[in-house]
């Protein structure tokens, strides 16, 4: 974090503010309406988060999955196919940046306040698989993301060979934890 605000303090002009502000004068919308669809948009965001986890934890505890396999695989996915949608229209639309920033800021935020928060309100028992195995890739691939960013063809550039390795990372680190459960 202390690293992005230094990032943003050196930069001269805010473009991302600027082109916000145009928005906003071109896409007024009163603040009545405004308030509504925030708050319909957070109770939908409530409701499905539940549905999504009680559905996913009964169908793995009827097919003898774990808690911590289900949390890996179909929980994640399905909490972060909202970044994944705004994440391609934001490429599609040439915001790389509101993209990256996306993926990024939704990880730090449920990696560092989701589960401190959680374990703050009831400490929970942690598996040493989560510190021998998930840890180690997600620190692994962590540094993969950051060198792909910033070590090749200089800063802010992820190619499609760069984003297809990653993919395949993530579906050899899902098919791994399914081999474990089923071997």
């Amino acid at each position: 974090m202390a690293w992005t605000i230094w990032q943003g303090l050196r930069m001269k002009e805010d473009l991302l503010g600027s082109e916000m502000e145009q928005e906003l004068d071109v896409r007024a919308m009163p603040i009545r309406r405004a308030v509504f669809w925030l708050v319909v948009g957070l109770a939908l965001l409530i409701a499905s988060s539940r549905i999504l986890v009680w559905g996913a934890v009964e169908i793995a505890h009827g097919f003898g999955v774990s808690d911590l396999i289900v949390g890996l695989t179909v929980v994640a996915v399905g909490t972060s196919l909202p970044e994944l949608a705004s994440s391609i229209i934001a490429t599609r639309k040439g915001e790389h940046d509101i993209a990256l920033g996306n993926i990024l800021g939704s990880n730090l935020f449920n990696t560092l306040a989701v589960v401190g928060i959680a374990g703050t309100i009831h400490p929970m028992p942690v598996g040493p698989e989560v510190f021998t195995r998930d840890m180690l890739v997600m620190a692994v691939l962590t540094l993969l993301l950051f060198v792909f960013g910033y070590g090749f063809r200089g800063p802010g550039r992820i190619n499609r060979i760069e984003g297809s390795i990653l993919l395949v990372c993530y579906l050899g680190y899902t098919a791994y934890l399914l081999t474990t459960i089923l071997a």
